[in-house]
């Protein structure tokens, strides 16, 4: 009787509500429409760069090639007949004893600021590393707002300082008694605005090169010094056994890069010289816009930037081939 009124009174579970049985046959298959949007969905996202990209990087630079190809002037820019005539331009171009002395120019603007760049640069880093927290962040924060002025404005401040009648350099020089810069004219002399060119490329540049400098320097094991000081070791040999080579692969890269953008310097000397007085000033880049925008030939011009694209490239092979020569003693 119990065992009857048991049976009648246990619950019983509704058809249907039971466990999910696996099916046997595994998975349904994928959609290929699915599966083919997909895999084309990230190249959709990263079109809108690609194609920014080639207009505004490759296709300048193409249309440079062929303008640098063709007898291009101002009547081929306004009616747009032009025709190619190959090399000639360029033949025209090595052939001139002008280009060359511009050439010359511009290599020793490029080694000389570089040089100072990289010294002052390597010296700030060193100096940061060794101050306090306040010291560092003063410094730090000087180079920041030094590295974050605008081009223009730099220039246009470097130029108030060596006025010759209104500018700071020649009161200062003149109140210590050098009487002979008094009312001097720096832009009218080749060499003194060679220097003041170099100075404000220096200026702009080291604090940047300080700051990547530093922050390589941070990476050097403290363990390591320490060691070397137990040792005897001065604070230069530290630095030439332990911190440049640890250190040297970032160094390499700032240096190459204070080399492309040293050689294609341009803002800074057309605003303040317009690559005068004379030529004294006058680099690749100053020489390729006045050749194309004062004597209205544009295929001169391109070609001349051409060479000095090619030019910058030997700069990036120099810097590859020495990454990859160190990747390969490191493996």
């Amino acid at each position: 009787m119990s065992a009857a009124v048991r049976e009648q009174t246990a619950p019983r579970t509704p058809i249907g509500t039971g466990p999910p049985r696996r099916s046997a046959t595994g998975p349904g298959p994928r959609h290929p429409s699915k599966t083919a949007g997909r895999a084309i969905w990230p190249y959709v996202l990263i079109a809108p760069a690609v194609l920014g990209t080639l207009y505004l990087l490759v296709y300048p630079l193409v249309r440079a090639v062929v303008i640098s190809l063709q007898d291009f002037g101002l009547r081929q820019l306004i009616v747009g007949d032009a025709h190619f005539v190959g090399f000639e331009n360029y033949g025209t171009l090595l052939g001139d004893g002008r280009f060359w002395e511009v050439v010359r120019r511009t290599f020793l603007f490029m080694a000389v600021a570089v040089v100072l760049i990289m010294v002052l640069s390597t010296l700030v880093a060193l100096m940061i590393e060794r101050l306090g927290r306040f010291g560092r962040t003063a410094v730090l924060s000087a180079l920041v707002l030094t590295w974050a002025m605008p081009v223009i404005a730099a220039t246009t401040v470097f130029q108030w300082l060596f006025h010759s009648e209104f500018g700071i350099v020649n009161a200062l020089l003149t109140d210590l008694g050098f009487e002979s810069f008094h009312r001097y004219p720096w832009f009218a002399h080749g060499p003194a605005a060679f220097a003041i060119v170099v100075t404000l490329i220096v200026w702009q540049s080291v604090p940047f090169a300080a700051i990547t400098l530093y922050s390589a320097l941070t990476t050097v094991p403290a363990e390591l010094y320490e060691s070397a000081r137990l040792d005897g070791a001065s604070g230069p040999r530290m630095f030439r056994s332990i911190t440049f080579p640890i250190v040297r692969p970032i160094f390499m890269l700032v240096f190459s890069l204070e080399v492309i953008w040293t050689f294609k310097a341009f803002v800074q000397i057309w605003v303040m010289t317009n690559g005068g007085p004379g030529d004294a000033t006058t680099i690749l880049p100053v020489y390729a816009v006045q050749t194309a925008l004062s004597s209205q030939r544009y295929d001169l011009g391109s070609a001349a930037s051409m060479v000095t694209v090619v030019l910058m490239s030997g700069v990036l092979v120099f810097y590859f081939r020495q990454m990859f020569r160190q990747e390969d003693e490191l493996a």
